[in-house]
């Protein structure tokens, strides 16, 4: 009789333990990664909208500095422990899903009501090359060419429509303004260091430098690519038109540059608008990049939000990226990023330069290939390469064959 008491509640210990398991799993608890420019900003108004909505879902916001994002996503992979959603950029994407580090999106996003009411071009950019779609849309980030109006109206310029153009203009707005022998306004400001691959792209890119042929072959060391980086180097090493600083210079430096006035004209999205035009004010507008050699460039440097394939709550994961997707939950989050919102029900012209500059860029805005070796590319190659180019270590034809190599590893 004893046996048979012990043989029945082991049968029944399962089941009870299920139960328990069913009762704990009611409420799903996932962590959050994000991102804002500004450290102030915070998600706090959209976690508590969403927890009221559902009720059976906690989010749990960590915020990651920009600086170290990337390694410390790849970290928490390896360690086994990374968040349930993170915000992934596009170039992050084929390392990540060659990891099996992301989830498979595609069924929820073909079940999503709000499907359609995102930009159709934001859908093509952010699918796999496999037909997945690993990637939620969070913001639509397109660069253009900020411009201080004031010199451009004091030499009688208008914004440049072609790379001839640019050059020229750029030129005559570097000057010594106060007749001391010394330049003290440039008139483009570079990003040399990490995250100045997108001023690269914007000349190189569109003027015949291309990652493969069709082929299969790099396109980074024809002729008429090792030209178009040979040209982007002269900006700094020739014609001297961005400031001696401009190897190290990362994103606070190019802005900051263009606030005090040491720079003219320089690249970034309309994130950057509401600080430089509270600095400048009508000093301050944007325009599309110009026109390369072959074609326009500028990077749709976009920001999703990807859902961890290690997450134990899919369905709640995938829940907080649709939210965040939605119409209404994605202009709220716009308004902390400073950024455009994919949803098509929320575009409006408004008269807003910047928003005009980005729109006017849209049909050319392009991403860096879906390859594996692209994260490392954007994190510390190209930087490194770049600034060792700048710096008069290496030719051009050296840079862009230590990108070829890279890209065939």
């Amino acid at each position: 009789m004893k046996r048979a008491s012990i043989l029945i509640l082991l049968l029944l210990l399962p089941l009870a333990l299920f139960a328990a398991g069913q009762g704990e799993g009611q409420m799903a608890s996932i962590r959050f990664w994000y991102h804002f420019d500004n450290p102030d900003a915070a998600v706090t108004p959209l976690v508590q909208k969403f927890e009221e909505e559902n009720p059976n879902i906690k989010v749990t916001p960590e915020f990651i500095a920009w600086d170290v994002y990337n390694q410390k996503l790849l970290t928490s992979i390896a360690a086994g422990n990374p968040p349930d959603v993170s915000q992934i950029k596009l170039w992050w994407q084929p390392q990540l899903v060659e990891m099996g580090a992301l989830l498979d999106l595609s069924d929820y996003v073909a079940d999503w009501p709000e499907r359609t009411d995102v930009f159709d071009k934001i859908w093509e950019l952010t699918g796999y090359t496999d037909g997945n779609q690993y990637l939620m849309p969070l913001q639509m980030v397109i660069l253009y060419m900020y411009y201080r109006t004031d010199m451009f109206s004091e030499l009688g310029l208008k914004p440049a429509t072609t790379r001839s153009e640019f050059l020229d203009i750029a030129k005559k707005l570097t000057r010594d303004t106060n007749a001391d022998g010394t330049v003290d306004v440039y008139g483009f400001g570079i990003r040399g260091a990490r995250g100045g691959h997108d001023w690269w792209g914007t000349f190189v890119l569109s003027s015949g430098a291309e990652f493969f042929l069709p082929n299969g072959s790099s396109g980074l060391t024809t002729p008429e690519a090792i030209a178009a980086n040979q040209w982007f180097i002269d900006l700094y090493r020739v014609h001297e038109v961005s400031p001696p600083t401009t190897p190290n210079d990362g994103f606070q430096q190019i802005i900051a540059n263009m606030q005090s006035g040491k720079t003219a004209m320089t690249i970034h999205h309309i994130g950057s608008s509401k600080g430089l035009a509270e600095a400048l004010g009508d000093k301050l507008s944007a325009a599309a990049v110009p026109k390369g050699t072959r074609k326009y460039w500028t990077s749709f440097g976009d920001e999703e939000n990807g859902v961890l394939a290690a997450t134990a709550h899919p369905d709640a994961a995938f829940a907080w990226t649709a939210f965040l997707a939605t119409a209404e939950n994605n202009a709220i989050w716009q308004k902390s990023s400073g950024q455009v919102s994919i949803n098509k029900s929320n575009a409006s012209s408004g008269g807003d330069r910047f928003l005009k500059a980005t729109t006017d860029s849209a049909d050319f805005a392009g991403v860096l290939p879906a390859h594996p070796g692209t994260a490392e590319f954007v994190e510390s190659v190209w930087p490194t390469q770049m600034q060792r180019a700048f710096l008069g270590e290496i030719s051009s034809r050296e840079m862009m064959q230590i990108f070829a190599d890279h890209f065939s590893k």
